[in-house]
């Protein structure tokens, strides 16, 4: 993960086609039109910052065309020498998840991404399967653990038997699944928002580093320039991922805006 953030940065592009971006970039609401952003995205992000994520909700409300695509914009982000974070939050009982797994970690696949996001919510015990298909293959997977959306507080505070935190539990359970492989970091990492209390919410004292996807920044408030101090020993792995700020710049402004905040981004992790 050090040799990526030093070759790439750690500023990861968020693809999420609303209405109204769709709009103000002259573009359908449709396949097309979603179509058409994510390749502007990716061709805005190359040379400039080393991630995207494509919000694949966005895309697969349009049906199969959505999907074709979501392919597409996929395809041209990973020929680009991009690393793809698939946004699908999927989590699901054990003898599901090979399917989600399947579908978006095998190699040479039409829906190969690098990593995906899971949903823990039916028990990480049950994603066990998928962090190891993932590392099989050299890929990764972000479990969410303290999102930066208000209304998860309520289910991610609550408590535990043993007293911790659920968020805790989560990202417990990931770093205890990533020490069995003997990587420093390991290959599954965790969503924590940038603008949650880490304190307060039972994360501020994590002694193994892990991966963690960041959003939070930009658009929601939250400023790169504390992000050490936001993240304290997890800082070493935070990915900072922004989409409507750098969005809003539209089509003719975003290579300028990704390259201005990759440049940011470097500066401050």
């Amino acid at each position: 993960m050090t040799a990526a953030f030093a070759s790439n940065g750690r500023l990861c592009v968020g693809i999420d086609p609303h209405d109204g971006l769709l709009a103000a970039w002259g573009l359908p609401v449709s396949a097309s039109g979603v179509r058409d952003f994510g390749l502007r995205v990716v061709e805005a992000t190359t040379g400039a910052a080393g991630i995207v994520k494509p919000q694949v909700a966005f895309f697969e409300r349009f049906g199969s065309a959505g999907f074709a695509a979501l392919e597409e914009v996929i395809a041209a982000a990973r020929a680009a020498g991009l690393l793809v974070i698939g946004d699908v939050k999927r989590g699901e009982i054990g003898s599901s998840m090979p399917g989600y797994a399947g579908a978006w970690l095998e190699v040479g696949g039409p829906l190969e991404v690098d990593a995906l996001t899971l949903n823990p919510y039916l028990g990480v015990a049950d994603l066990a399967d998928t962090f190891a298909a993932a590392a099989r293959v050299g890929k990764g997977a972000f479990v969410l653990a303290a999102t930066s959306n208000p209304a998860g507080a309520s289910v991610q505070a609550a408590r535990t038997a043993d007293g911790r935190p659920v968020s805790r539990r989560v990202l417990d359970d990931v770093a205890d699944w990533n020490a069995t492989t003997g990587d420093p970091f390991g290959p599954i990492g965790v969503v924590i928002g940038a603008t949650v209390d880490l304190a307060a919410a039972g994360l501020g004292d994590v002694a193994r580093p892990l991966p963690v996807l960041a959003p939070g920044f930009g658009h929601q408030g939250a400023d790169t320039a504390r992000a050490r101090e936001i993240y304290g020993n997890l800082s070493e792995g935070v990915i900072v991922s922004e989409s409507r700020s750098l969005l809003s710049s539209g089509p003719t402004g975003i290579a300028h805006a990704i390259s201005e905040r990759a440049a940011e981004v470097r500066g401050t992790l």
